[in-house]
């Protein structure tokens, strides 16, 4: 049977390497003020399915979403499920995911914000409203100030992504980089805030706005083919947000040009819920 459509504890097993930990939510020590203009380079927002169309009568009881203050960087993540599906069949496959996390490892929902098909249509995840900086359980030490996006299917070395797929996990990140001003060709600087990823509990990373879940946790995840296609991905999100030549200063900040300090957050780790 295709690991897409296991379901319960078999559909778990198949996300071991790709969705890790979920924690409170963020409480900034940045300090960030207000916005008093908007952002110079934004995106529009791609068209969404949400998650009634997955989700169905299969929604289990939990606790009201937590969100952070922005979203200052995307982690692309595969699903480790079959490649061959029919997109029509997609929404049935996520709803798999959803209750291998739900109910095989007693999550309290899906960890990722996003998930893409192979036919680039795009599908609300966890729950708290696209437009908003919902905390997912994504990447373990870094789900705060972040956004999850995942590709359904698997992408080892040698496997094709779609055109389709690559184009529109960059309309996302163009969009939601853009509500707080950050170039999708940066790097940005985090705190982990959980020492289960590759940085110790506390320590700053300084990452690619743009990164996969492998840069900041022990894993193969997305992929060796989907990490490899990163750099385009970054450069199609920029022009997507209007931009111009990449940045010359290789600088690391929250977005373009800043010396803000580190991403802090403080936060405690809440199991498998």
């Amino acid at each position: 049977m295709p690991l897409g459509c296991l379901p319960g504890l078999a559909a778990a097993v198949a996300l071991v390497l790709c969705a890790h930990g979920v924690e409170h939510a963020a409480e900034s020590t940045a300090g960030t003020a207000a916005r008093t203009t908007p952002p110079a380079h934004t995106a529009p927002r791609p068209p969404v399915v949400p998650r009634s169309a997955w989700l169905g009568d299969a929604a289990r009881e939990q606790p009201p979403p937590r969100y952070d203050d922005e979203v200052v960087a995307v982690f692309v993540h595969h699903t480790d499920s079959p490649n061959g599906y029919d997109c029509a069949d997609a929404p049935g496959i996520i709803r798999h995911l959803y209750e291998g996390q739900t109910l095989g490892r007693d999550w309290d929902d899906l960890g990722y914000n996003f998930v893409v098909d192979r036919c680039g249509t795009v599908y609300e995840g966890r729950a708290g409203g696209v437009d908003r900086p919902v905390t997912g359980a994504h990447t373990q030490g870094f789900n705060h100030r972040t956004a999850g996006i995942a590709a359904l299917g698997t992408f080892t070395g040698g496997v094709s992504v779609s055109p389709e797929m690559l184009h529109a996990i960059a309309a996302l990140a163009a969009w939601k980089l853009g509500t707080s001003g950050t170039d999708p060709r940066a790097d940005v600087r985090l705190v982990s805030s959980n020492g289960g990823s590759r940085y110790a509990a506390g320590a700053a990373a300084v990452l690619p706005a743009v990164a996969g879940h492998s840069d900041a946790y022990m894993t193969s995840c997305p992929g060796a083919a989907l990490h490899a296609r990163l750099p385009e991905i970054r450069e199609r999100a920029a022009r997507l947000q209007g931009r111009g030549a990449p940045r010359e200063d290789g600088g690391a900040a929250g977005a373009p040009g800043s010396t803000a300090p580190p991403y802090r957050t403080t936060a405690d780790r809440r199991g498998v819920r």
